[in-house]
C-alpha cells in the first residue's frame, strides 16, 4: 500500500500541498509582501527540496503578424530550504520578500499573481496562485501625476515583448504607458509614451513623443516612422521630492523640444 501511494504521490495524488496566505493582497511596486506559508501533508512522508515563490505576469509578444499572451517571471524568491513533509501533518510559517521596484503595475489587462511551489523529486510540483493588485512605484506616481497636469489622458497600459531593452530592464519585456494630450500639446502631438524603470535612488524614463503629422512632408514621416522620437530621463528622489509639478515643469521644456 505504501508503495502504491507514493507512486499515486508522485502523480500528484495525495501528495503535499501548499497555500500561500498574504497579508495584504493590494501593494505598490517595491513594497515588502507578507504572508503565511501552509503545508499539509499528503498520504507519505515527501521530501522537499525547496519553497519557492515567483511573481508572475503576461506581455504580449507578435509572431508572424499574431500577438499571443506570454507568460513571465519577474522575480523568485526562496521561501524555504530541504526538510521533509510528514504524512498528514501541517506545517506553517511566516515568510517576506520585496516585490522588485520593475514589477508591472496591473493597470490595463495586464495581471500580476504569485506562484507559490514545492520542489519536490521526481513527482508533480504542488503549486499555489494568489493574484495580486499592483500599484506604481512611488517615484513613478510622481511622475504619472506630473503628466496629468500636463493635460495627458492614459490610454493603454501594456507589457510588451522588448529584446533590445532586456539587458538594460532586466526582463524580457517592458510595460508601457500610452498617454493621448488634452490640452497644451494636444495638436501637436499624437501621443506619448513613457517607460519607468524606478530604483531605489530615483526613476529612469525612456519617452517615445510621437509628434503630429503636418503636411505632405508630416505624412511621409509618418509612413517611415520617423516621427516618433525617443527620449531617455531620469529624475533622482531629490528631484522627485519637489513634487509633480516640478517634474511636469521639465517634462514640459523637454516634450517642447520635439514639436
Amino acid at each position: 500500500m505504501s508503495m502504491f501511494k507514493r507512486m499515486l504521490a508522485s502523480v500528484g495524488i495525495g501528495a503535499a500541498k501548499v497555500d500561500l496566505m498574504l497579508h495584504q493582497d493590494v501593494v505598490k511596486a517595491g513594497d515588502l509582501i507578507s504572508g503565511v506559508v501552509r503545508i499539509e501533508g499528503g498520504r507519505v512522508d515527501q521530501e522537499v527540496n525547496d519553497v519557492y515563490a515567483f511573481i508572475m505576469t503576461r506581455y504580449l509578444r507578435e509572431q508572424n503578424d499574431t500577438k499571443r499572451e506570454v507568460e513571465a517571471a519577474v522575480s523568485k524568491f526562496l521561501l524555504a530550504g530541504k526538510f521533509t513533509v510528514k504524512a498528514e501533518q501541517v506545517y506553517e510559517f511566516p515568510v517576506s520578500f520585496q516585490l522588485p521596484a520593475n514589477t508591472p503595475v496591473t493597470m490595463g489587462r495586464t495581471p500580476v499573481w504569485i506562484q507559490t511551489g514545492l520542489d519536490i523529486k521526481e513527482t508533480v510540483d504542488p503549486k499555489d496562485q494568489d493574484q495580486l493588485g499592483v500599484k506604481p512605484h512611488p517615484y513613478s506616481e510622481v511622475i504619472l501625476e506630473a503628466v496629468k497636469q500636463l493635460g495627458f489622458r492614459l490610454r493603454k497600459v501594456e507589457c510588451e515583448y522588448a529584446p533590445n531593452y532586456s539587458r538594460q530592464y532586466g526582463l524580457p519585456f517592458v510595460q508601457e504607458f500610452e498617454f493621448v494630450p488634452t490640452s497644451q500639446f494636444r495638436g501637436q502631438l499624437d501621443e506619448l509614451e513613457i517607460i519607468f524603470d524606478p530604483d531605489e535612488n530615483g526613476v529612469d524614463l525612456l519617452l517615445q513623443i510621437d509628434r503630429k503629422a503636418r503636411g505632405l512632408a508630416g505624412f511621409f514621416s509618418e509612413a517611415l516612422d520617423t516621427d516618433e522620437r525617443f527620449v531617455k530621463l531620469r529624475f533622482d528622489r531629490n528631484q522627485l521630492a519637489s513634487g509633480a509639478s516640478y517634474a511636469a515643469n521639465h517634462l514640459a521644456e523637454l516634450i517642447r523640444k520635439y514639436v
